[in-house]
C-alpha cells in the first residue's frame, strides 16, 4: 500500500477531530475547506456532530444532523467530493433523490444543493484529482474524470458500497494516528473499488433542469427583496408560472411547498443576522422587519417553533 493519504513533505500531519455544534451555521463552517450555508427546515433544537480526518489532499468525514437541512455546498477547486448515506433515506442532491446503491459526487468549484431529512448521517470523501489518479494507476483502475465532473449520482455495486461504508467507519474509530493513516489508504482503495464498478445515473432530464431553475430563481428573488413580505402570488407573477407549476417545482426539487420554503429561508436569514450581531446593537424587531416580517407576534411564534428558542436568545451579549 502506498500510503497516499500521508503525502511525503506534507507540512501538517493527518489529524482527526470530533466537533459538536448546536447551530446550523456553526455546523456548516466546521467542515475543513468547504464553502457552505445550511438552513434548518424542520422544528427543534439543532444538534450536529462532525467526525473528520484530514491529510493534505484527503478529507474523510461523517456528519450527523438532528434536523432536516437545505444545504448549499462547494468543495475546494482541485478536488472531487463523494457522498455516501450511512443509511438510505429521503435525501436529494440538486433535486434528485439519491436512492439505494447510489453515491453522490461533485467536482470542486461546482456548487450543489442537498436536502437532508431529520436524524441524517452522511459519510464523505474529498480527494484531490491528482491523488485520485495516482491511486487509480497504482491499483490498476481507470478513472474517467470528465465523466465524474458531469455526474451527480453514480449507481454502484451493493457489496462495494457496504465495504466503503465500513472502511470509513473503521477509520473514524481508529485511535492511533498510524492506524488511522493506514485505514485511510483502505478507504481510498474501497472508493476506487466503488468507482471501478460504477455507472453514471443519467435520469436527470430537461424538465428537471427547468424545475431547478424556477426554484433557484425564486430563492434569488426572495433574497434580493428580503425586506418585502414576498408571497406565492408575487413569485408566480415574477417567474411567469402558475401557482400549480410553482408548487410542483418546489415539491419535486426540495420536497417542500413554496410557502414553507419562503418561511424557513427568511427565518434562517433572521437567525443568521442575529447570531452575527455585535454587542447587542441589533434589535430583534428591526432584523425581523428587514426580512419582511410585518407581524412581530406571528414571527416570534414561528421562530420559536422552528428553532426551539426565542429570537432574543440568538443575540450575542
Amino acid at each position: 500500500m502506498s500510503h497516499l493519504a500521508t503525502i511525503p513533505g506534507d507540512p501538517a500531519p493527518p489529524a482527526r477531530r470530533t466537533i459538536v455544534a448546536h447551530d446550523v451555521d456553526e455546523q456548516a463552517q466546521n467542515l475543513t475547506h468547504w464553502e457552505q450555508r445550511y438552513d434548518q427546515i424542520t422544528a427543534g433544537r439543532f444538534c450536529g456532530v462532525l467526525d473528520e480526518w484530514c491529510a493534505s489532499d484527503v478529507q474523510i468525514f461523517r456528519e450527523r444532523n438532528s434536523c432536516a437541512l437545505h444545504q448549499s455546498c462547494n468543495v475546494r477547486p482541485d478536488a472531487l467530493w463523494f457522498g455516501i448515506e450511512a443509511h438510505t433515506r429521503e435525501m436529494r442532491i440538486n433535486g434528485r433523490q439519491v436512492g439505494p446503491d447510489r453515491i453522490m459526487t461533485r467536482p470542486g468549484h461546482h456548487p450543489f444543493e442537498l436536502m437532508t431529512p431529520d436524524e441524517h448521517e452522511i459519510l464523505g470523501i474529498v480527494i484531490g484529482r491528482s491523488t485520485l489518479l495516482e491511486a487509480a494507476e497504482q491499483q490498476g483502475c481507470q478513472i474517467n474524470l470528465s465523466g465524474l465532473a458531469g455526474a451527480e449520482l453514480l449507481q454502484v455495486d451493493h457489496q462495494a458500497l457496504a465495504a466503503c461504508r465500513q472502511q470509513i467507519q473503521l477509520l473514524l474509530a481508529a485511535e492511533a494516528p498510524g492506524a488511522a493513516a493506514t485505514q485511510a489508504d483502505q478507504v481510498i482503495a474501497a472508493l476506487l473499488g466503488l468507482l471501478d464498478t460504477s455507472s453514471a445515473d443519467t435520469q436527470a432530464c430537461a424538465s428537471l433542469a427547468r424545475r431547478r431553475r424556477i426554484v433557484h430563481d425564486a430563492h434569488e428573488y426572495v433574497l434580493r427583496h428580503q425586506d418585502e413580505p414576498v408571497t406565492v402570488p408575487m413569485l408566480c407573477e415574477q417567474l411567469h408560472v402558475s401557482r400549480r407549476t410553482l408548487q410542483y417545482c418546489f415539491e419535486d426539487v426540495l420536497g417542500i411547498s413554496p410557502m414553507a420554503c419562503l418561511r424557513y429561508l427568511r427565518l434562517n436569514g433572521v437567525r443568521r443576522q442575529l447570531l452575527s450581531g455585535a454587542g447587542g446593537e441589533l434589535r430583534v424587531g428591526d432584523v425581523a422587519a428587514a426580512w419582511g416580517f410585518r407581524n412581530f407576534s406571528q414571527f416570534s411564534c414561528d421562530y420559536k417553533k422552528l428553532f426551539g428558542e426565542s429570537p432574543s436568545s440568538a443575540l450575542k451579549p
